[in-house]
């Protein structure tokens, strides 16, 4: 074989001529199956996968062995975190409606404004863009709160995302959220709706508008979706709509359905059906349709009524985004992953709350699963894997992504397994399930660019970005009490965990 030495440093950017890469462990993909290589070659050239195998024969401009570690394809995240960490903010200051996170009346009357600036905005976007490529995520459809938005997403700060994903690297389908209305609280504590359907029917216009000039753009890295933000805030002639432009624009179409009591018993009261039943009777499900969290269903739990709801999903042909790690922060989730998936529903994928860690993501579905089910039996470690890539690929309708096989797009992520703190392997899928990290994710290759080496984005300071960062959510955390129920100060809305002692001034 010729090309450098298999020693070389890990480069960045795009290689010119064929590039090989190999490590102990490679996930490739065939028969429509993921399988593991030991000591295997994955080769690429350009944008596409040309070998992944054992022994290749042709010329390659540069080869680097990354030794103990896993080669295997990106991960694909559908409900992808592209906003500052809010989830800290009621992980332990509850009830929600109470601390923040519905507004007020009051903030209502006055009338809501938009607490980020455009540049706070812009910013936040290449943050969270650059954490999932840390975490190696190479293909994220973000979302970010409403909450603390005048209504909803712009067109000026998804172009802003659009350039900061091609600086980055990391594939993305983006589309500003929109919505017909939302919840709010009066005085007396009784959440109510609000709803401005001539607003979010010209906010769809913009999205389309959007969805038309930028598909595609920095050659195919940055694709379009549309994103009605959730189910209780939407009008049937807005989702109506929105199914009708997706399949128009041939682009996916994601909401935020079956995630709480409140809304499924919002939109039962409401349209007098359950969430599912609901889309499927205004002719919103089809295969672009995804689905974030569905953990409120018929047969679950958490709703006592009978019905059909998975039933509807699958027939509809959506994929439900399971996101386990921000649902269990909730107190919820799926019931169960196994069986789900042996009801034949389609699943894919999603972080939706820091840290965007796809590995700590399917450790605690497995956990969950096996908790629901009380088995150890009813899920495994592939199971999962198999959803965070393929799952989320299939979800796409991009059988181009997902997996390790010629024609495949050379979306690749290097995980470390060499380490002291990541244990014995045995199979290294099962050795990341259980020991592993989104931290232990080394090198990302996204589209045949090496977008990450050695832990490093070209360009992106992350202790400048962290200060950034801290500095906004402060700001942030400032404004709450303008937004919360009552008004109090901001130390009775976000409680201490011990108390607290400072330095005399």
């Amino acid at each position: 074989m010729n090309g450098a030495s298999p020693h070389s440093p890990v480069p960045t950017g795009q290689v010119a001529g064929p590039t090989l890469v190999t490590a102990r462990w490679v996930v490739g993909h065939a028969g429509s199956r993921h399988h593991l290589l030991e000591h295997g070659e994955v080769v690429f050239h350009r944008d596409r996968i040309v070998f992944v195998g054992h022994d290749y024969q042709g010329e390659v401009a540069r080869r680097v062995d990354f030794g103990q570690a896993l080669i295997g394809p990106g991960f694909i995240d559908l409900d992808a975190l592209a906003d500052l960490d809010t989830t800290i903010l009621g992980f332990d200051n509850q009830p929600s409606w109470e601390k923040g996170r519905i507004w007020p009346k009051t903030y209502m009357d006055r009338g809501p404004y938009e607490m980020y600036t455009p540049q706070e905005l812009a910013f936040q976007k290449h943050y969270a863009f650059a954490q999932l490529i840390r975490n190696g995520i190479t293909t994220a459809l973000p979302i970010a709160s409403l909450f603390y938005r005048e209504w909803g997403e712009t067109t000026e700060e998804f172009a802003s995302a659009a350039d900061s994903a091609e600086a980055l690297g990391l594939r993305v389908y983006l589309g500003p959220a929109y919505r017909a209305g939302n919840t709010f609280i009066h005085d007396d504590g009784k959440i109510d709706f609000h709803f401005d359907e001539a607003r979010g029917l010209a906010n769809l216009d913009e999205a389309i508008a959007f969805c038309r000039r930028f598909e595609g753009m920095a050659d195919g890295l940055v694709r379009t979706m549309l994103a009605p933000d959730r189910i209780e805030t939407a009008t049937a002639e807005l989702l109506r709509r929105s199914a009708a432009a997706a399949a128009d624009l041939d682009v996916p179409i994601r909401l935020h359905c079956c995630q709480s009591k409140l809304e499924y018993d919002t939109v039962e009261r409401l349209h007098g059906m359950s969430p599912p039943e609901w889309l499927a009777s205004i002719g919103f499900l089809s295969e672009r349709a995804l689905l974030p969290h569905g953990t409120y269903v018929t047969g679950s739990s958490r709703i006592e009524r009978s019905g059909n709801d998975l039933e509807i999903i699958r027939d509809g042909g959506a994929t439900v985004v399971h996101c386990p790690l921000v649902s269990a922060r909730h107190g919820s989730t799926i019931e169960s992953f196994a069986r789900y998936r042996a009801m034949g529903l389609r699943i894919g994928m999603g972080t939706d709350t820091w840290p965007p860690d796809m590995v700590l993501n399917m450790q605690v579905g497995m956990m969950l699963c096996r908790v629901v089910d009380a088995s150890t039996m009813t899920v495994r470690s592939e199971d999962y894997y198999d959803a965070a890539t393929v799952g989320g690929a299939d979800a796409l309708r991009r059988p181009d992504l997902g997996r390790l096989m010629p024609g495949a797009k050379a979306d690749i992520v290097v995980f470390d397994l060499g380490h002291d703190r990541i244990g014995q392997v045995i199979d290294p899928i099962q050795t990341m399930m259980l020991n592993g990290a989104g931290r232990d994710v080394s090198t990302v290759i996204i589209d045949g660019r090496f977008v990450m080496s050695d832990g490093v984005i070209p360009g992106f300071d992350p202790a400048e970005a962290q200060r950034r960062a801290q500095a906004q959510f402060d700001r942030l955390i400032g404004l709450y009490p303008e937004r919360t129920w009552k008004h109090p100060p901001v130390g009775d809305i976000f409680s201490s965990s011990y108390p607290v002692t400072r330095p005399a001034s």
